[in-house]
């Protein structure tokens, strides 16, 4: 029986933006859109459970340098729970610990308790999570059945809104920012209603700065990879795309040689405070830049880019 043929990984740079199908984790999901595309070097910007879907950046090449900038980015998701069950792991993939019966809720009721899990908050992060205590993963010692004092941390929440209800069946709009468990919030929202909830459904459906993303699926990636390779690059955006919403500077020839040996420099233009994406006078994204307290370029990240 003959061996599949080996795959001839290349240098590929750029993001796609994958539409995560239910049950992948956030890993396989990477290595099978790595596969084909053929990329050498490739990452994902934050994981999603495989209970949930939408939007996940994927990085390859020189993008994997923004995967931690994306990482603290901005996010929205639509989040179903239900009312009245509590799970281990908060979720629906968890084992049921508790049922309460759901109280007579208006949306007044909702909205204040929604309310207080708004703005910044403190939040416990579950123990069937990736967040690693000990140099361990919680969710391997909550397989074990070990119980952990997990130390609450600060989260920010910008919108938590009620967008429907069907009997116990909340659906929630939650924008946020990193570090934010939608597992904990409605876990948290179901406590102060005083009778629970996990979260049944959960759906990305944008990360900054893809606010309106063009995503693709998987079943889509591999139909466009028999079409070509033409066709299944058409899905790969520019590095530069992960840094759109970013003050742009255009150095001449002799600033970008220095931005490209590592120098900081006074440059015209630089942003007082915040970051900025140096191009070189070919086009070339050079760099992401940060205004130090002297107002020269420091470099947080530098690219080996042609021009787009």
């Amino acid at each position: 029986m003959s061996r599949p043929p080996r795959i001839q990984f290349r240098d590929l740079h750029g993001i796609v933006l994958l539409d995560k199908p239910l049950g992948l984790s956030s890993n396989q999901a990477l290595q099978a859109v790595r596969r084909l595309l053929r990329a050498a070097k490739g990452g994902h910007t934050g994981a999603l459970d495989p209970l949930a879907t939408g939007l996940l950046p994927l990085c390859f090449g020189e993008a994997t340098k923004l995967a931690g900038s994306l990482l603290g980015a901005r996010k929205a998701y639509l989040a179903e729970c239900r009312l009245g069950v509590t799970t281990d792991t908060a979720d629906s993939e968890g084992e049921v610990i508790r049922q309460r019966p759901v109280p007579q809720l208006d949306a007044a009721a909702i909205e204040t308790a929604l309310a207080k899990l708004r703005g910044r908050i403190l939040q416990v992060p579950p123990m069937y999570s990736a967040l690693k205590q000990g140099g361990e993963r919680l969710y391997v010692k909550a397989r074990r059945g070990e119980t952990v004092a997990v130390p609450p941390r600060e989260v920010e929440v910008y919108r938590l809104e009620l967008l429907a209800r069907s009997g116990d069946t909340l659906q929630l709009l939650v924008e946020c920012g990193s570090g934010t468990y939608v597992r904990s919030l409605v876990a948290d929202l179901g406590e102060d209603l005083g009778c629970g909830a996990h979260l049944t459904a959960l759906r990305r459906i944008w990360v900054e700065p893809f606010r309106e993303p063009r995503m693709v699926t998987l079943a889509q990636l591999e139909q466009a990879a028999e079409q070509g390779d033409a066709a299944l690059l058409a899905w790969l955006l520019p590095v530069s795309a992960g840094l759109a919403d970013l003050p742009v500077l255009r150095l001449d020839e002799a600033q970008g040689m220095a931005i490209s040996r590592g120098q900081q420099i006074v440059l015209p233009g630089l942003p007082e405070t915040g970051r900025c994406v140096a191009y070189a006078s070919d086009g070339a994204l050079l760099a992401l830049l940060e205004a130090d307290a002297a107002g020269r370029a420091r470099i947080l990240r530098g690219f080996n880019l042609p021009p787009d």
